[in-house]
């Protein structure tokens, strides 16, 4: 499998300045605010969000101070929304550690958030980056309305491909998305060249969520959730919907009936894997994102056949075949 540290290696140098950079962003003079955000800061995660971006400026032109922005104004509002996730969750846990708000509870997290936020803001409006503002802006619009939209759907259980595709779309893949608009209008590429990354990074995203549906049904995952926590948290994943559109509508609501009454219970919960196994759901949402991979990657044939370039294609393959 494709290693991140080969994948770092054309902007190593970027990234080791962005993390100085970022920590630097979240500082403040309030105690309690800079203990909390150096918590964070050490729990970061595999900086894959920043790699879109820099690879991204890199393949269209080159790294400069507003993509260093770019990048940490994309991390503080993606973390702002992760510590905003757990407490609306009431989760207790984060990449394996504690969460902000099983530390220091809810009403101390959501502030940290908004400070992360507003911290986000003041970067971009300081850099006078206003195309990267508006970019991120939209982004997180539609993070909002792709987990609206979610709540709403999952109180029936019964969403089509064509909505959970909608969903992910908006939650999921709108953020890398961003990272790669930002990317390239970092590097001064033109509307044209920027609408592409775009969807680009949409693309990218959707096969990237696939995957996470996928680690749910998969045996000896290295996520650190546990078989079937999806199917608990009644949440519907593309194996799923693939299994439940194969039923009779009595099977369907049978089986609704399960996943809504009885998703505590391990013995059902084994079940409906069992099932969706069997439907042929795993193979089908691994064909999907494949698919979703392949087009990504063609997608940047149009490019210059640069270091950058490359590294952006094994970070695209590292996406769908991640263990974790």
């Amino acid at each position: 499998m494709i290693k991140l540290e080969e994948i770092k290696k054309p902007i190593l140098h970027n990234l080791k300045e962005f993390d100085k950079k970022f920590r630097e962003s979240m500082k403040s003079d309030v105690p309690l605010l800079d203990k909390v955000t150096r918590f964070i800061y050490k729990r970061k995660g595999k900086q894959m969000r920043p790699m879109f971006v820099f690879l991204t400026a890199k393949m269209c032109g080159d790294v400069n101070e507003s993509t260093y922005r770019a990048a940490s104004l994309i991390e503080l509002l993606h973390t702002a929304t992760l510590i905003h996730d757990d407490v609306v969750d009431d989760s207790n846990e984060r990449r394996g550690f504690f969460s902000i708000n099983a530390l220091w509870k809810n009403k101390i997290s959501v502030l940290v958030g908004d400070y992360l936020l507003s911290r986000g803001l003041q970067l971009a409006l300081g850099g006078e980056d206003y195309q990267l503002l508006s970019i991120v802006s939209n982004a997180v619009n539609e993070m909002s309305e792709g987990e609206l939209l979610q709540i709403e759907k999952a109180r029936r259980l019964d969403i089509s491909e064509d909505i959970y595709f909608e969903i992910i779309r908006k939650k999921t893949a709108s953020l890398i998305a961003s990272c790669c608009a930002c990317g390239a209008a970092s590097a001064g590429a033109g509307d044209e060249t920027i609408a592409w990354m775009k969807e680009f990074g949409y693309t990218v995203g959707i096969s990237f969520q696939i995957k996470d549906d996928l680690f749910d049904f998969e045996k000896g995952n290295r996520t650190g959730k546990p078989n079937g926590i999806d199917i608990k948290e009644q949440k519907m994943t593309l194996p799923l919907i693939y299994m439940l559109s194969r039923l009779s509508p009595v099977e369907k609501r049978r089986t609704i009936r399960t996943i809504k009454n009885h998703h505590d219970d391990p013995a059902s919960v084994t079940e409906i894997i069992s099932r969706v196994n069997e439907s042929g759901g795993i193979s089908y949402a691994r064909e999907r994102m494949i698919e979703y991979r392949r087009k990504a990657l063609d997608m940047l044939v149009k490019f210059p056949d640069n270091d950058a370039r490359q590294a952006l294609e094994k970070l695209v393959v590292y996406t769908t075949e991640r263990d974790k």
